[in-house]
């Protein structure tokens, strides 16, 4: 019978090896793919923002970082990284309510993210009196609460809190504001600050153009907001709905700047997490 001969082991086929070349391209093609599924992620659907200043106390602190949800105003240039000029005037426009905390580019560079709360809509007037403000002819209801504190940490230290201000308590400072309920028509309301008599406490009537909001800061003695004229560095005048990035949804980490890359025990321990979580 006739048998043919079995190959030598050394004689199997081998399979073809892939060459270092193709293996990059591979590499490549994979973080391009990856490079566009998050700038498209954070551009349509979901962004990061970390607070990086006191205007918004008390409902948002320094270092704490929350998502802020990209669709709920449309579209527009300033929806994409770098306000890459790919998207032509604003798609899907849709105005936002009075009360919402919303991630916008400031003007008048309108390179700056900047958040704030949303007062005023295209047609309000608005004007502050003495601190309080008329929107529409009307007062916003102003009820005292008892008084925030802020216990003085690494990302606010000494220097966002005047002497006059400072209390000391159980061996730690805090910084004391007098805190109010201010009540919007139709019941939505939130917690604003004031430390007495500042220049945005008086202002004159301001009418909403077309297409535009008026925004302000929560904590209203130290916020650069639409009472003051849009200046680099300074005030955001009216803010045009194009530059409405996306509405803050919730948060996801909070924390008192106290921790160190070098030292990971401590990230646990700088980490505000009664803060985590929280929606808006």
């Amino acid at each position: 019978m006739d048998q043919s001969p079995v190959p030598p082991p050394d004689a199997a086929p081998r399979p073809a090896r892939r060459s270092a070349q193709g293996e990059l391209r591979d590499n490549l093609w994979f973080l391009l793919w990856l490079v566009l599924g998050v700038a498209l992620f954070r551009s349509f659907l979901l962004s990061p923002f970390v607070i990086p200043s006191e205007s918004m106390l008390p409902r948002l602190l320094i270092g704490d970082y929350l998502f802020v949800s990209k669709w709920n105003y449309g579209f527009s240039r300033h929806s994409l990284p770098f306000s890459a000029p790919l998207i032509p005037g604003k798609l899907f426009a849709s105005l936002p309510q009075r009360g919402d905390i919303v991630v916008f580019k400031a003007p008048p560079l309108d390179h700056d993210d900047y958040i704030k709360r949303v007062i005023g809509l295209p047609g309000d007037s608005i004007q502050l009196v003495r601190g309080q403000v008329i929107l529409n002819g009307q007062p916003l209801p102003l009820t005292p609460l008892k008084d925030f504190r802020i216990a003085l940490t690494p990302n606010y230290g000494f220097d966002k809190c005047a002497e006059p201000y400072r209390e000391l308590i159980r061996g730690k400072f805090f910084c004391h504001y007098r805190a109010y309920r201010e009540t919007l028509p139709g019941g939505r309301h939130y917690t604003v600050l004031d430390r007495g008599a500042s220049p945005g406490d008086d202002t004159p009537v301001f009418h909403v153009p077309p297409g535009h909001v008026f925004m302000m800061g929560d904590n209203r003695d130290d916020s650069a907001d639409s009472r003051f004229p849009a200046v680099a560095g300074g005030g955001i005048g009216f803010v045009p709905v194009e530059n409405l990035e996306g509405k803050a949804v919730f948060m996801f980490f909070s924390t008192d700047g106290s921790a160190q890359w070098l030292l990971p025990w401590t990230w646990a321990s700088a980490a505000r997490w009664d803060r985590i979580g929280r929606g808006f």
